[in-house]
């Protein structure tokens, strides 16, 4: 028996802030529940390709959502409040979670006080855009905009740009993961469960260490500088002869390492030897530098950087990410036994306990409510009729 294969999350999820979180916890090996309204669903299972040639399982839904089981539950009505009761109890559900808008926590019967009478050591999680008491919607780019992340992005003199992947969604999640670990640890060692709320612009935000305190304390501008770095120098994207690669000079003694090659002699000058002289004349240093990797292939300079320990990559695209052999051999998989269709999915953070008995892989993302028969019959005892009346009122 793994560490968390016992405990049970019912979530009540959509989009992605949340089901990235429960997504991970799927990778625990926690019993990881899906709760959606009856109706509407999820929203991101209808956005992408509909390769299956089915409803609500398109492409976007498919990427963080294996693992999990799903059921639908309509907690407008009496009588679903009644059953979410029931799960807590006859589930025994560690942790509930929720991304539903703060006003509906009490309407829904969902807030942390009512479901601590059904169950004492709960763990309740929330995840709001701007706190618990603001019930304002929030999405990606929105708190990117006002978190100052999308500011930071872009080249100088360019337009704000949107980062490639939906940090404040994703990285709330990550955060959220970490917290919870410590209210299950307070809960182990106290037999007391917690309240967690999180914000997801005070997440974002909270990426920016360096630009806040340099701003804040020593009136320092900054702002998005492209490729470069605002301290470091070289550090940039620069062209070669067949492609681009990124290099990362961190220090006066990886400079002189670099500038003792053959290729980069000319360069080898006083005024660059260290890295503040590098930085006041970094747009002729980065132009002088662009010369020569024209010359040069991507790989050649691959080489000559790793032998002397200068940071360099090519610039990758998903595709060739895919083949890197030290992350080929983390991806995880999902098989769908009725189409045959197997999901590749992103390599996890950190390969759990879990991950590595079930060879990398999880069970394929749930149909919409492809468990109500499992756990409201088999579980919680309804018959067949029950469920049937339940579908029919829109309960379920």
């Amino acid at each position: 028996m793994g560490l968390f294969n016992d405990m049970a999350v019912l979530s009540l999820e959509q989009a992605t802030t949340l089901p990235y979180l429960t997504y991970r916890l799927a990778q625990d090996g926690m019993n990881v529940i899906r709760l959606e309204h009856p109706i509407y669903g999820d929203p991101n299972r209808m956005v992408g390709e509909n390769y299956l040639k089915e409803e609500k399982m398109n492409t976007y839904y498919l990427c963080i959502n294996a693992g999990k089981k799903a059921i639908t539950l309509n907690l407008a009505e009496e009588k679903g409040k009644d059953i979410l009761r029931e799960l807590i109890i006859r589930l025994k559900v560690d942790i509930f979670a929720t991304n539903q808008l703060p006003r509906n926590y009490a309407k829904l019967g969902i807030d942390y006080e009512g479901l601590k009478r059904i169950k004492s050591d709960i763990i309740w999680l929330g995840i709001t855009g701007f706190g618990p008491d603001i019930n304002e919607t929030a999405y990606e780019p929105i708190l990117q905009a006002r978190s100052g992340l999308m500011d930071l992005t872009g080249e100088p003199q360019g337009d704000p740009q949107s980062l490639g992947i939906p940090l404040a969604d994703m990285g709330t999640g990550e955060h959220a993961y970490g917290v919870l670990m410590r209210a299950l640890l307070k809960r182990e060692k106290t037999g007391e469960g917690s309240r967690i709320d999180i914000t997801m612009l005070e997440s974002a935000t909270s990426w920016l260490t360096v630009p806040i305190t340099l701003t804040a304390t020593f009136d320092r501008h900054v702002t998005r500088h492209g490729n470069t770095h605002q301290f470091f120098a070289p550090v940039s994207v620069f062209k070669t002869k067949d492609g681009y690669v990124y290099i990362a000079v961190g220090s006066d003694r990886q400079w002189k390492a670099m500038v003792k090659l053959p290729l980069f002699q000319s360069l080898d000058r006083a005024e660059y030897e260290k890295n503040e002289g590098r930085i006041r004349d970094v747009v002729n240093l980065n132009r002088s530098i662009s010369k020569i990797f024209s010359t040069i292939t991507s790989e050649e300079l691959i080489k000559l950087f790793n032998e002397i320990g200068v940071p360099i990559s090519k610039i990758k695209g998903v595709p060739e990410v895919l083949a890197d052999p030290l992350i080929k051999r983390r991806l995880l998989t999902s098989r769908d036994s009725k189409s045959g269709l197997e999901l590749t999915l992103a390599p996890p953070p950190y390969v759990t306990p879990f991950l590595k008995d079930s060879d990398n892989s999880l069970s394929f993302p749930p149909r919409f409510g492809e468990h109500n028969r499992e756990i409201y019959g088999n579980m919680l005892g309804y018959s067949e009729r029950d469920l049937v009346k339940f579908q029919e009122r829109g309960i379920i």
